[in-house]
């Protein structure tokens, strides 16, 4: 059977027959359409919303397109912008980079420039360090250790070619008197001066330097004999002896000059200078101003010199030295005003030594100083034992060296011992020679104003044998002057003789300072002063130094009178 005639049959009877059927088609195909067009519009409606919903997501996209764009335009721009300032930073960097290697190009070359002055700078300071090892800072002339090297050399190609050279050791003559009264300044002046006087006189193949001081050698290659040297060394004599112009005074000097020559005085640099020293040395105790060839007896009074100072070391512990006191006398009547402190030296083997041979020793080595200290500390004492007898003596004159006036412990010094010995500082006179007190006029000054506070009293010891001015008696507190020896002992011997002394004692009283003339040792000397009116005197005529126990004998007088 088919199943849809037996739906339709079913159908049909359900609806009531054919007719019926007709109209429940027609009405079931209405409700088909119905339904189609319910469909369609549902459709239509669900495609609208599709297409709403479509378009809205067409909108999104294009929003999100345009803020994309917007946003990419953005990012663009910011890539763009920050590329600019990246680019601009880039070049502000490479512009900063530029200037800074401009810079550094010109501190290179700022550096290498200023390398290589530092480089000649130091080479400079080298070369004058070499320089200045070997040459003497004052005259530029070689020192010692050259003169050893150049002497040396000169030796050895002498030894070699059978040849004679000469060493000429020079001292000046009265140079320490131009310095201590014209001052260092003008000393130094002098020795440049003698410096470039001694070039002009040796040939270029010899050699002039400086030891020290106011002595210099020369080395004179290929002598032929004595007579060559002698007659350089009478050029060097002359030069040096031409006057000198000092800060607008005029000044001369001499130079004694000692000889050795190789090979016959000395194989070796050392034996050369030492013996032309001690020929040197003769010539200053046999006259000055002269030149003496060194010959081997000579031998024998450097050596002795060398005696005298190692026996000076041992003098004081031994109690070799004793002071004996010359008397000082008021020329108006005769009393005794004071006593001069003199040192001697009695020595074990060789008995009294005389001070003019051993004083020089002692300056010359330093010994001085403590020696001088010795001096000091024993004459007060000595004057305060006098006192503690009941004796007198007045005033008490010590004389001072030039490094004991200079030493810095002086003035200490000089406190302690009146402060042990009790002596008040009125009774006690220090006796300075002009020389020592003109080698440096403002430091002199200030050492004596110091010694004024102190008390004690200043003398100008040998005045007039300087070359210092007379301005100085009103810068310095000077108490008494000391006229020298050699102007008293000048008086009644040729005419004229006198007038420095008149003129000395006629300066002092002006100035009030009290006057005392040295070497009084004749009556016509005694009344030449006193008819001066001049106010002390000491020498041979009243009484040659005498010891502690004698010169209390002359204290113990009634009045105390000599003369």
């Amino acid at each position: 059977m088919d199943p849809d005639n037996d739906r339709n049959a079913a159908n049909e009877r359900r609806f009531g027959g054919r007719e019926g059927g007709q109209d429940r088609r027609a009405a079931g195909k209405a409700r088909e359409r119905v339904t189609v067009t319910r469909e369609d519009q549902v459709a239509a409606r669900e495609t609208a919303v599709r297409a709403r919903e479509h378009a809205a997501s067409l909108r999104d996209i294009t929003s999100r397109q345009r803020e994309a764009a917007v946003a990419h335009r953005e990012n663009r721009a910011a890539n763009l912008e920050r590329h600019v300032r990246e680019a601009g930073d880039v070049q502000q960097a490479l512009e900063l980079h530029m200037v800074r290697l401009r810079q550094a190009n010109e501190h290179l070359v700022i550096t290498a420039l200023q390398a290589q002055t530092m480089t000649e700078a130091v080479q400079l300071a080298k070369d004058q360090m070499v320089h200045m090892v070997h040459h003497d800072f004052l005259t530029g002339l070689p020192n010692r250790a050259l003169l050893m090297e150049r002497l040396g050399q000169a030796i050895a190609i002498a030894r070699r070619q059978g040849a004679r050279l000469a060493v000429l050791f020079a001292d000046l003559d009265r140079f320490k008197v131009v310095n201590d009264s014209l001052g260092h300044a003008a000393g130094d002046l002098l020795l440049q001066t003698v410096s470039q006087r001694l070039l002009q006189v040796i040939r270029a193949s010899d050699t002039v330097c400086r030891l020290g001081g106011d002595e210099f050698v020369v080395v004179l290659t290929e002598v032929a004999n004595e007579r060559a040297v002698s007659e350089i060394a009478d050029k060097m004599r002359r030069a040096i002896g031409e006057p000198y112009q000092l800060g607008g005074l005029t000044a001369y000097i001499g130079v004694t000059i000692g000889v050795s020559v190789f090979p016959d005085d000395g194989g070796d640099a050392e034996s050369l200078i030492r013996n032309a020293d001690v020929a040197m040395y003769h010539g200053k105790h046999s006259g000055r101003d002269t030149c003496n060839f060194f010959r081997s007896q000579m031998n024998a009074r450097a050596s002795e010199r060398q005696r005298t100072e190692a026996d000076l070391h041992q003098a004081l512990q031994r109690g070799e030295f004793e002071l004996h006191y010359q008397p000082r006398i008021a020329l108006e009547n005769g009393r005794l005003t004071g006593a001069e402190a003199l040192l001697r030296w009695h020595h074990p083997l060789l008995g009294d030594v005389l001070p003019l041979r051993f004083i020089p020793v002692a300056e010359e080595c330093g010994l001085i100083v403590p020696i001088g200290r010795w001096v000091l500390r024993e004459a007060c004492s000595q004057a305060m034992a006098w006192r503690g007898a009941g004796l007198v003596c007045g005033v008490i004159s010590v004389n001072l060296s030039a490094l004991e006036f200079r030493h810095p412990d002086f003035l200490a010094n000089l406190r302690t011992i009146l402060a042990d010995s009790g002596l008040p500082p009125g009774q006690l006179e220090l006796e300075i020679t002009e020389g020592v007190l003109m080698r440096d006029a403002d430091a002199s000054a200030a050492v004596l104003r110091e010694l004024k506070q102190i008390g004690v009293l200043l003398a100008v010891d040998d005045f007039g044998t300087g070359y210092s001015s007379l301005s100085y008696l009103n810068q310095f507190p000077i108490d008494v002057l000391k006229i020298d020896q050699s102007f008293v002992r000048d008086i009644g011997v040729a005419p004229g003789g006198g007038v420095i002394v008149s003129a000395v004692i006629a300066m002092a009283s002006s100035l009030g300072q009290r006057v005392v003339a040295e070497g009084v040792e004749d009556a016509a000397q005694l009344q030449f002063l006193r008819a001066r009116r001049c106010d002390e005197g000491q020498g041979f005529l009243f009484s040659r130094p005498l010891p502690a126990d004698q010169f209390a004998q002359l204290l113990a007088r009634p009045g105390a009178r000599v003369a």
